[in-house]
């Protein structure tokens, strides 16, 4: 573990999570409470594998919250390209005509799909599809509070985590303590990187309120995703019974091997690497997803 503390920033904001039930995906509207400016984290897309169907439902729930609170939209804001679930980051940019972002690294992972997709040249790969790309330790502001981009690699070569005031908005690099870390075997993932990614996150204050990307309720409790730095250090089984780097890197390894792929990896990528936008319509007015044939096979997973 490291013994070296990150300083805090200012401000304590007003999280409020929103379980998507279907993906067990955690959405955030992240407020200010002096100046009721917020932003939204990792909004959901609804989508319906069997029948093929979208709608915007949760992604319109989060906006009908923030019209309630009289909060004011200041930041669309995604971690990382998701492989279990369609970004709305698009749908409400549209709606809304607020900035979105993301970490710089998409653009890697943006070359990556497209050639495993196979898009055409016209498939622009340099993030353009956000209208900003953090790097690592880029600052911000939502409202008077201080955020911070960290950058935060393993689960995806590209995934970053919020810093907000006393929060910390960690994606998928830690489930609550009972559910231990994330997997690391997507294209470009790493478990080398990730420990290095969750060393970075237990380095905040002992007191920084962790807000996880996903949870899938474990025994059938109820969904959960706040935890802190010190929680996790005492009571997560990933860190307490692996507190090497080669301890880790083995745990992960093993389990992920024995994990199914994500049902919705190969639908889901190629609209999130468009910035939560489906597919262009083609000369029918419909829209297709396209999925590649054994593309995840063991070459392309680096296994």
């Amino acid at each position: 573990m490291s013994d070296q503390t990150i300083p805090s920033l200012r401000g304590r904001p007003i999280v409020t999570g929103f379980h998507d039930e279907t993906t067990g995906s955690i959405q955030y509207v992240v407020a200010d409470p002096e100046t009721k400016r917020c932003a939204i984290i990792d909004p959901v897309l609804d989508f319906d594998p069997k029948s093929g169907a979208t709608a915007t439902r949760s992604a319109d729930a989060l906006l009908a919250h923030i019209e309630r609170e009289g909060y004011e939209l200041e930041w669309i804001l995604d971690t990382h390209p998701h492989a279990d679930h369609f970004s709305a980051a698009g749908h409400l940019h549209d709606k809304t005509g607020v900035p979105t972002a993301i970490g710089e690294k998409v653009v890697e992972v943006q070359r990556l799909w497209k050639g495993l997709y196979n898009l055409p040249d016209t498939f622009r790969t340099d993030g353009s599809q956000w209208d900003r790309l953090f790097a690592d330790g880029e600052r911000f502001r939502i409202g008077n509070l201080d955020a911070e981009v960290m950058f935060t690699p393993g689960h995806t070569l590209a995934s970053i985590a919020y810093r907000v005031g006393d929060a910390a908005f960690i994606h998928d690099t830690l489930f609550m303590p009972d559910s231990g870390s994330a997997r690391a075997d997507f294209p470009g993932g790493s478990a080398h990187a990730l420990w290095r990614s969750i060393q970075r996150i237990l380095a905040l204050p002992e007191e920084t309120r962790l807000f996880t990307g996903h949870d899938y309720r474990p025994g059938g409790r109820e969904a959960a995703w706040e935890s802190t730095v010190a929680r996790q250090r005492a009571e997560n089984p990933h860190l307490v019974e692996t507190p090497s780097e080669e301890a880790f890197v083995r745990m992960r390894e093993a389990r992920d091997r024995e994990l199914p792929m994500p049902k919705l990896i190969l639908h889901s990528l190629q609209v999130n690497i468009r910035g939560g936008r489906l597919p262009e319509p083609e000369a029918n007015g419909r829209r297709y997803l396209k999925i590649p044939l054994d593309a995840l096979d063991g070459a392309a997973w680096g296994a």
